[in-house]
């Protein structure tokens, strides 16, 4: 892992995700702490158990409530979680500024961009305020271009085939 990338996992299709927790694991094999904090999507107790079990080598984070993605919330609903959205981007910049984890992983937090939940100028921000050597993978469904300008790797996943 080159010293302090930044990555960018983006697509519609599904992989994201799962390719930021390998290398999330591969970092965590090697003695080095990772955190994820993830944004969006539905809470399902399946997945969030089975990444609680592997703490504290890697430490997941999730500050919504709400059971349904995002996206599929009332209005109402929608406000009160960019209130959680918001405390979860809080406690992404302390990890930035802090230093706390070699890896740290925003699981779609390129979505709070497409919903305007933040500003591209404000992760962009965010991400260059990390300490030298940290690595940081952001994911999410849509590209924004002005974010490759500080990213050293971005890989587009798409599925050539779904039967889903």
């Amino acid at each position: 892992m080159a010293e302090g990338n930044v990555k960018i996992y983006y697509g519609e299709g599904r992989g994201k995700s799962s390719s930021a927790l390998g290398e999330g694991i591969r970092v965590a094999s090697e003695g080095k702490d990772v955190f994820i904090i993830q944004f969006l999507k539905g809470k399902t107790n399946k997945e969030t158990e089975l990444l609680k079990r592997l703490e504290p080598e890697i430490k997941f984070f999730r500050f919504e409530k709400s059971e349904e993605h995002f996206n599929e919330l009332k209005e109402e609903q929608k406000q009160e979680e960019a209130v959680n959205i918001k405390n979860g981007m809080n406690f992404a910049r302390k990890v930035l500024c802090t230093g706390e984890c070699d890896l740290l992983i925003l699981d779609e937090v390129l979505g709070l961009l497409d919903n305007n939940l933040i500003e591209t100028e404000e992760l962009k921000s965010m991400i260059l305020s990390r300490p030298e050597g940290m690595e940081v993978i952001l994911t999410g469904r849509i590209f924004k271009e002005e974010l490759k300008a500080f990213a050293d790797e971005i890989y587009h996943i798409e599925a050539e085939r779904c039967n889903a």
